[in-house]
């Protein structure tokens, strides 16, 4: 977050791709990484000017067609494609309008509460954990504390044995972010936390400075528990009504798996595990 995020996303964007990548000739020795302004400027179908002043932050407010030939220059996925559109929208446009709702309803408190076989939590935009049920505090024992998952992941040493895939869980935490950043890029708390993990991880400034954006899916995990061994979860993740900044994540096995037993055991310690987590039980 060193200049405009426009900024920051099209140099972190146009730096990732080659010349041959978009089907440009490359002679000699290249100064700079990836294309140049220019070179984006004539794929997108506009004059080199104009694409530098939107990059500085000195050109607002570009047109759909911009925007769409901007995208195209870049190869922005479809998640990536959304992300632009969220950084060139004024902020009274944005959904979020910087209002983070770090209060879990005692409706959505109670439902969680009530499933006693799967894990499941809420996180926020910056992937703070919210709150949970006891099959989630269970679940996440082994971390101190379990309060957000990108700090986890970067900087406590039970993330690299807990998320047995941990390059992949790495990349998610900081693609995730970003898809939240630009929902709401002058959020105080996702700078908070973007701050401290890349004061503290290289590998998170390394990540984060790429600028990739994606959603959470409802890919597999292959998680690894301290006590109840390996898991290979399914999970879902569901946008709250009327606190769109807040996401719910339930954790399931497959029916008759090696999983679900495991589930049954991580049971067997959740009531314990909730009475020591730092998230307040519902």
């Amino acid at each position: 977050m060193t200049g405009t995020p426009l900024g920051d996303f099209f140099r972190a964007r146009r730096e990732a791709l080659t010349p041959q990548e978009v089907g440009l000739p490359e002679y000699g020795r290249r100064r700079v990484k990836g294309l140049r302004r220019e070179e984006v400027a004539m794929l997108a179908g506009m004059s080199s000017d104009y694409f530098m002043r939107l990059e500085q932050g000195r050109e607002s407010s570009p047109s759909a067609q911009v925007v769409e030939a901007v995208a195209r220059a870049l190869r922005l996925d479809d998640a990536a494609t959304e992300h632009l559109w969220l950084l060139v929208q004024p902020p009274e446009a944005r959904a979020w309008r910087g209002a983070e709702g770090v209060t879990v309803s005692p409706q959505l408190r109670q439902l969680m509460d009530g499933w006693s076989a799967a894990p499941a939590f809420v996180v926020g935009p910056a992937l703070d954990i919210l709150a949970g049920n006891a099959m989630a505090a269970a679940l996440h024992e082994g971390f101190d504390p379990a309060d957000n998952l990108a700090r986890m992941v970067f900087l406590d040493p039970a993330g690299r044995e807990f998320y047995q895939e941990w390059e992949r869980a790495a990349h998610s935490c900081a693609a995730e972010i970003h898809a939240a950043y630009g929902h709401d890029p002058d959020s105080t708390r996702i700078a908070r936390v973007v701050a401290e993990l890349s004061a503290h991880s290289s590998q998170f400034a390394g990540l984060w400075a790429r600028h990739d954006v994606k959603p959470k899916t409802q890919e597999g995990k292959h998680l690894r528990h301290p006590h109840v061994g390996d898991l290979h979860v399914l999970f879902s993740t569901f946008t709250v009504n009327g606190t769109p900044d807040q996401q719910l994540v339930v954790y399931q096995a497959e029916p008759a798996s090696p999983t679900e037993a495991a589930f049954e055991r991580l049971r067997a310690r959740a009531d314990n595990a909730l009475a020591a987590w730092a998230i307040p039980p519902g």
